[in-house]
C-alpha cells in the first residue's frame, strides 16, 4: 500500500473509502469500501426518554477539540481495535490541519467519553467513540449531531451499522446511495468549530423542540 499521508486520507474519504488495520499490533493498513454503509440521518437521531433524563441529570461538561489524542487513545483502549499506532498518528496530523475533530465528555478533570471523526465539506465521517461512564458515548453522539446540524453538515457517515447505532436512529444504505449523498455533501460549506458550545441540558432542550 502507498504510504499514507493526511492528503491521501482526505482523498480516500472524498471518493468514499476509509482506512483500517486488522488490530492494533498489525502494521498493515487497508482501504475499506463497504457494500452497505452505515449513516445516521441528521433529522433521524433517536433520543430515548431515559437518555434525555440522564442527560439532564449528568454532571458532565462538553469539550470540542480539547483532547483529540486522548479521545483516539480512549477509542483504541479495548481488546479488539482497528486503530494502530500509524492510524492514531495520521489522524493526529489531520487534526492539526483542521480536518479531524473530537467531542469530549468530561466529569470534572476526567475524560469519560468521546467521539472523533473527519470533516470534509458538508460530510462528517465518524471514526470511533468510547465510554467510561454509563451513556457517555450516547451523550457524545447526541451533542455531535446537534453540532453537525448547526454547522451546516448534511451527511453523517458511521461506516458500519451496529445494534448500538441502530438504536439511535442509524440506518444502512447501499454503496450507490452513499456515493450520491457524499457527492452532494462535499461541495457544501460547513464548519465543525463555528457553532457555540452547548451543555447537555441545552442539547436536550433543542432535541425536544425539534422532535
Amino acid at each position: 500500500m502507498t504510504e499514507l499521508t493526511p492528503e491521501l486520507l482526505l482523498h480516500g474519504y472524498s471518493i468514499g473509502i476509509f482506512p483500517m488495520a486488522e488490530h492494533r499490533d498489525d502494521p498493515e493498513i487497508f482501504w475499506v469500501d463497504p457494500r452497505r454503509r452505515g449513516v445516521i440521518p441528521l433529522d433521524g437521531f433517536h433520543v430515548s426518554r431515559s437518555l434525555r433524563r440522564a442527560m439532564l441529570r449528568a454532571p458532565f461538561n462538553i469539550g470540542v477539540n480539547t483532547a483529540f489524542d486522548a479521545v483516539v487513545a480512549g477509542c483504541a483502549d479495548r481488546q479488539d481495535t482497528w486503530i494502530n499506532d500509524e492510524i492514531a498518528t495520521l489522524y493526529g496530523r489531520l487534526h492539526a490541519l483542521g480536518h479531524a475533530h473530537s467531542l469530549e465528555i468530561w466529569e470534572g478533570p476526567a475524560l469519560v467519553g468521546g467521539v472523533y471523526g473527519v470533516s470534509l465539506g458538508g460530510a462528517f465521517f465518524g471514526e470511533s467513540m468510547f465510554s467510561r461512564r454509563s451513556n457517555a458515548s450516547k451523550m457524545a453522539l447526541a451533542v455531535l449531531i446537534e453540532r453537525l446540524r448547526r454547522g451546516g453538515f448534511t451527511l453523517f457517515d458511521t461506516q458500519f451499522l451496529t445494534e448500538h447505532l441502530a438504536s439511535l436512529g442509524g440506518i444502512e444504505i447501499s454503496r450507490a446511495s452513499y456515493h450520491r449523498q457524499l457527492e452532494q455533501a462535499l461541495p457544501r460549506r460547513a464548519s465543525f468549530t463555528a457553532p457555540e458550545a452547548l451543555s447537555l441540558q441545552d442539547v436536550v432542550q433543542r432535541i425536544t423542540q425539534t422532535s
